[in-house]
């Protein structure tokens, strides 16, 4: 039996000791990596669920921008996240980074760039990224240094990013098996690799070590997610993938089963498939249930085909459908308690592919979307 991972029951001395040995080699500064970070509680389930919604608290919609390449006209944004630090590089903490899925033609899962906005209205995109190893990009996962992880639907491919745009590292062929959603995952615990979690199109959930603490290693460590073996936009895998640091848990959104579920203690998540989704998506073989497993969050309605995914402030999440009608964000809380539904653009056309949220408190939390109708980025705000 394999038990959790606790390093914040190591001994002072030896953390000491373990930074004192470590000689010129000494981790990146800042809280993300320092080597006394102290480690909180880890429960693995969440607390009291807040029933406020976020979403019928956002009364005003805001176009930040528009994401078309100014170089090669990619358009069409799919995937969202939001810079976490003022790093060194060439993003700044609370731009929004957004891949674009369609060439300049319009032709699905073509794209190749990457682009980043200032959080304000009337911002134009700033490259970030072009590469044909992220054709069809369909994900930008953030670290805590602003590296990015962009996937390529097309191309099959992870890229690994600097923080200044330049190729590092091309994640390709199994287990990769074109990326679908990717996340970052910063455990709270000392000494712990930072993960990048991906989900894949034949129904897998890959994990890369990374970090100073990683080893750079990709590992399937779940499988059995519903893929509907689809194209373009039309594909349905994995996807939606949020991580909460608090409780280390991950999200994951499937939108073949309609379902979205949380795999608990994600940073332990270190075996070849230890868990296992079974057929219609609500229930797992975990290998190591006593350490990581898979639970149900909601299923079935209001859920319609999602995709996208955010993690909200308080701890609840809203998700995009991409069938049904048209536009449909679905909030609801880590126990499955359905908070709210609204539809965000009147097109007949699905356009949401990509969901962020910002704030500290429920007071003033916003939300941003992706809109592949119109290829801007769109705030809601209170």
């Amino acid at each position: 039996m394999r038990l959790p991972l606790n390093l914040s029951m190591v001994p002072a001395v030896l953390i000491l000791a373990a930074s004192a040995c470590a000689g010129s080699a000494v981790p990146p500064s800042g809280a993300a990596y320092s080597a006394l970070q102290v480690p909180s509680f880890r429960a693995g389930h969440p607390g009291p669920a807040d029933t406020t919604s976020i979403l019928k608290l956002l009364k005003k919609s805001v176009v930040i921008g528009s994401t078309v390449d100014s170089a090669n006209g990619d358009k069409a944004p799919r995937a969202l996240s939001i810079v976490p630090c003022d790093c060194s590089g060439s993003l700044t903490k609370g731009q929004l980074v957004v891949c674009n899925f369609d060439n300049s033609s319009g032709t699905a899962g073509d794209g190749t760039t990457i682009e980043a906005l200032d959080p304000t209205h009337g911002s134009s995109p700033t490259r970030f990224a072009q590469n044909t190893s992220i054709e069809g990009c369909d994900g930008d996962a953030l670290t805590s240094i602003n590296e990015v992880y962009g996937g390529g639907l097309t191309s099959g491919d992870v890229v690994e990013f600097s923080n200044k745009g330049a190729a590092v590292r091309t994640y390709t062929g199994k287990p990769v098996a074109a990326p679908f959603s990717d996340v970052d995952a910063l455990p709270q615990a000392s000494f712990s690799p930072e993960y990048i979690f991906i989900g894949t199109t034949t129904g897998g959930l890959v994990s890369i070590s990374g970090g100073f603490y990683g080893n750079g290693l990709a590992t399937q460590v779940a499988e059995g997610f519903g893929v509907n073996k689809g194209t373009g936009w039309s594909a349905l895998a994995p996807s939606g993938l949020q991580y909460s640091r608090g409780l280390d848990t991950l999200y994951v959104v499937d939108g073949v089963t309609n379902t979205v579920v949380a795999l608990s203690h994600a940073s332990d998540l270190l075996d070849q498939n230890e868990i296992v989704v079974e057929s219609g998506g609500k229930t797992f073989k975990c290998e190591h249930p006593k350490v990581t497993c898979g639970s149900l969050v909601l299923g079935g309605k209001p859920l319609d085909a999602p995709v996208a995914a955010t993690l909200l402030p308080n701890g609840n999440l809203i998700v995009a459908n991409t069938q049904g009608t048209a536009n449909t964000l679905v909030e609801f809380t880590p126990q499955g308690q359905v908070l709210d539904t609204k539809v965000v653009d009147t097109s007949k056309t699905q356009g949401v592919y990509g969901l962020a949220a910002s704030g500290t408190s429920d007071s003033n939390t916003v939300l941003f979307f992706t809109d592949t109708n119109s290829n801007e980025v769109i705030e809601l705000e209170q």
